[in-house]
């Protein structure tokens, strides 16, 4: 075998063409690692926002979107009393009625586009609770100020980046404007890893009245264990005067998930498309490179070194350079990906480089060393041994 000083001198020669292969690399191996945390966490928030112990119900033909849901308000006492199972905490039973409700609030700000007055327009997920919520969402933890009382709201710990608001803006004793009505927020909850920390909470009779609803949206019930979903499903076929329909809440959210594949599938293609482009165009500078030196790969061969041998030195020089790309890579990530907050429609997630998404990197970036370095070195190798020593 050729020694590898002779593939870091061969890969040092230019460093012009050296610089265009680490960069090209490193754009490669960071979409990749930016694809795949971007789709590892937002699986990981929807997966994670289902709780297998809750069961929702929702209205017939709704099972995909809870804000099109319109459940009877008379269903949550309904189902307390007719379902066998439910857990019950010192006389509290688990079951919450809610209205899930999707409108632009207004909110005091310095910065981002404003309407008249002064505040700062922006989309937010409200959910009209009352406190057995708390009984339901057992992942909610109140970490400053209190539960809202009527006229105000309580902002999960992450909202102020769905909005696109400075944090300060949601901190309590501030306020938000909702259907012309001003509300101050009383506390900050936390539902860590859950698409409930991107929402604002607030008095559910409260909500109905201002949106001029009077229907709930669900009513979550959770179950004693996770066996005991034919009860709840029970209690839906046997009341069909509610026209309701039982949904696990982890298969809810699995739904969504199916929902965002086309969104997921994109960042895939992109980062696919950037990766053949820069194939192509690594490929083209290896034949350049690589047909400039055949005479020198014959010489090697006529003083006994092996076609093989030569073909495993092209390839670690190639591997030199995008795997200088990927560390490079691999680099920028951890500064400009780790725990970077995405928002999307349904919440708030971060990106993480896990170990998934390290080793998809770093194969990525072997796959584009080694695949990219064997067709030209294969041609280059393929002529007789006369023939290359001849070449010019």
């Amino acid at each position: 075998m050729l020694p590898f000083s002779y593939a870091v001198r061969n890969a040092l020669r230019d460093p012009w063409k050296l610089f265009q292969k680490v960069v090209g690399a490193s754009l490669v191996v960071f979409l990749m690692f930016a694809a795949s945390s971007f789709n590892e966490g937002m699986e990981t928030l929807l997966r994670a926002s289902g709780d297998p112990q809750n069961i929702i119900l929702l209205s017939a033909g709704s099972e995909e979107s809870v804000e099109r849901s319109e459940v009877p308000v008379q269903a949550e006492e309904q189902a307390a009393a007719g379902i066998r199972g439910i857990q019950n905490r010192i006389g509290a039973l688990a079951v919450s009625g809610e209205v899930h409700y999707m409108g632009n609030i207004q909110v005091v700000s310095g910065e981002g586009s404003t309407s008249e007055g002064g505040y700062a327009d922006a989309q937010a997920l409200l959910r009209g609770i009352t406190p057995s919520a708390f009984e339901v969402h057992q992942e909610v933890r109140v970490i400053e100020g209190r539960f809202p009382q009527p006229g105000e709201v309580m902002v999960g710990r992450l909202a102020w980046h769905s909005l696109g608001l400075p944090r300060e803006d949601l901190l309590p004793g501030k306020t938000i404007r909702f259907e012309g009505v001003d509300h101050r927020v009383s506390g900050l909850f936390e539902a860590p890893g859950t698409v409930m920390e991107s929402e604002i909470w607030l008095d559910r009779n409260d909500l109905m009245t201002l949106v001029q609803r009077d229907s709930l949206s669900c009513v979550v019930v959770r179950m004693k264990d996770l066996a005991q979903f034919k009860q709840v499903d029970l209690f839906t076929k046997q009341r069909l005067d509610l026209e309701l329909v039982a949904v696990p809440e982890p298969a809810y959210y699995q739904k969504l998930a199916r929902f965002y594949g086309p969104i997921r599938a994109m960042t895939w293609v992109t980062a696919g498309l950037v990766a053949i482009g820069a194939i192509f165009g690594g490929l083209n500078m290896l034949y350049a490179s690589f047909s400039s030196r055949i005479r020198e790969l014959a010489t090697l061969q006529a003083i006994g070194f092996s076609r093989w041998a030569i073909l495993v030195s092209l390839v670690q020089e190639s591997l030199l350079s995008t795997l200088i790309g990927t560390l490079t890579a691999a680099y920028l990530a951890t500064f400009l990906l780790q725990g970077v907050s995405v928002p999307f429609s349904m919440g708030t997630f971060r990106l993480e480089l896990s170990l998934y998404v390290i080793l998809l990197g770093l194969g990525t970036g072997f796959l584009l060393g080694t695949i990219g370095a064997l067709p030209p070195a294969i041609r280059c190798l393929g002529n007789s041994l006369p023939k290359a020593l001849r070449a010019s």
